[in-house]
């Protein structure tokens, strides 16, 4: 333990005062869902940073990940040859890695892990397991069924979640809505989860169970952060009732698996197309700041580098050493918050990846702590993806929830930081799953 682990606990709270401070009605505060959802979150970090026994567990579900990816690759390789072997990797031919390439060995980890959710929902674990988190919200915090349900969901699934709780959209308090927008843009899917598994393994062996913890932390960080910014003002009609999942059925398990996969191949179209047109975009506004700022560097005699990441890497700067990032590397990490909120996470911890490579980052407190803040859809991108999808559950609350997608936006980032500020708190450099 040292100095920056009180940083982080005072940091939780700053982030809290934050969100009060944007609040739509600050005279109104459910302080069950503050408490209970800080609560579960100590609980949660002290199970995996301190107990031994929570370390074992989560260094066996991280075994599990990396086991069932090396299964995932069999297709792949299959498919693509020497493109589809990590790095340092050698096939049964002797055939060596050529490289890291995310088209053809994170991306189609995507159809493999969708094709298996496919399965557990068809066998009705992934139901039971959501059902038991809603269970626990709706309880303890005293929210309502249908929101409970679907920030369970958001644990395990991504843009499906909605779903879960389609015939009841339409129905739901504004505070309620801006809760499942939160959720699903502060959480991952267990399917895009393979993809930074795959860029970040060589250098940070345990990254998988450090991606499940931070699914586990960040939804009552979500909770949290939503209420905060637009407390509950009405009463829900699923006030303290519990809601079973609504999904699709199969008739078989093949046919599970089938679904699973084309979904998953969707999945994967749409994070190419995204990639493909955000990172030309940022590059198209990269270079306007860099001719722009050129000639303000000529006329001044600065020598400022002008480019988004870096520009964005400014306003995050705070946040980092608000969580407990080292300072040395603070503005590192806060450029790739920030180059997360305009592209993606994807690309965000490709970059952490060869940060760490070039030795760039070698704290490796700053490392869990980036790994924490990033997991999340909390981009620009998957803002229009959200509150585009529930539109289309619910069209009579479209102009609704556009207008609460913003707000939504600033508090999935705020669960974010939270989940990095909790893991910061409780970082342990002798835990079993930073070896």
């Amino acid at each position: 333990m040292s100095i920056y682990n009180l940083v982080s606990f005072v940091g939780i709270f700053l982030l809290m005062g934050i969100a009060y401070l944007c609040s739509s009605n600050k005279k109104v505060l459910n302080w069950r869902v503050i408490l209970w959802g800080v609560l579960l979150q100590f609980v949660f970090a002290f199970f995996i940073f301190i107990l031994p026994i929570g370390g074992k567990v989560f260094l066996v579900i991280n075994q599990v990940v990396l086991k069932i990816l090396d299964s995932a690759s069999a297709g792949t390789q299959f498919l693509f040859g020497r493109l589809a072997l990590p790095p340092g990797m050698t096939n049964d031919s002797g055939e060596t890695s050529l490289g890291f390439f995310l088209a053809f060995q994170a991306l189609p980890a995507v159809v493999f892990f969708s094709a298996l959710m496919g399965l557990l929902y068809y066998l009705k674990v992934m139901p039971f397991l959501i059902q038991l988190f809603a269970r626990l919200f709706t309880r303890l915090m005293r929210l309502s069924g249908a929101e409970s349900l679907c920030v369970s969901s958001n644990i395990f699934v991504g843009i499906e979640s909605p779903l879960t709780i389609r015939p009841l959209i339409s129905k739901m308090t504004r505070s309620e809505l801006h809760t499942i927008l939160t959720a699903c843009m502060a959480t991952i899917a267990s399917s895009v989860l393979a993809s930074y598994v795959f860029i970040l393994q060589e250098q940070f062996p345990t990254i998988a169970g450090h991606l499940v913890s931070a699914s586990l932390l960040s939804a009552p960080a979500a909770l949290i952060m939503s209420k905060l910014l637009i407390p509950e003002l009405e009463k829900p009609q699923t006030l303290g009732i519990h809601v079973k999942p609504e999904y699709a059925k199969q008739d078989n398990i093949i046919e599970a698996a089938i679904d699973g996969a084309n979904d998953g191949l969707k999945l994967v179209m749409s994070i190419a197309a995204l990639l493909l047109a955000f990172l030309g975009i940022v590059a198209l506004i990269d270079l306007v700041f860099m001719q722009g700022g050129g000639l303000i560097n000529q006329i001044t005699g600065l020598k400022f580098e002008w480019s988004l990441k870096h520009l964005l890497g400014y306003l995050f700067y705070p946040f980092t050493l608000i969580i407990g990032v080292h300072p040395a590397d603070g503005f590192q990490i806060a450029q790739l918050i920030g180059e997360r909120l305009v592209v993606t996470e994807l690309t965000a911890y490709q970059d952490l990846a060869v940060l760490m490579q070039s030795h760039t980052i070698t704290d490796m407190r700053s490392v869990v702590i980036c790994t924490y803040a990033l997991c999340g859809f909390t981009h620009v991108a998957s803002l229009a993806i959200f509150v585009g999808g529930i539109s289309a559950l619910a069209p009579d609350r479209t102009k609704e929830l556009s207008r609460l997608g913003p707000r939504a936006l600033l508090a999935a980032t705020l669960a974010c930081l939270m989940t990095a500020a909790v893991a910061g708190t409780f970082y342990n450099s002798g835990s079993i799953l930073l070896r």
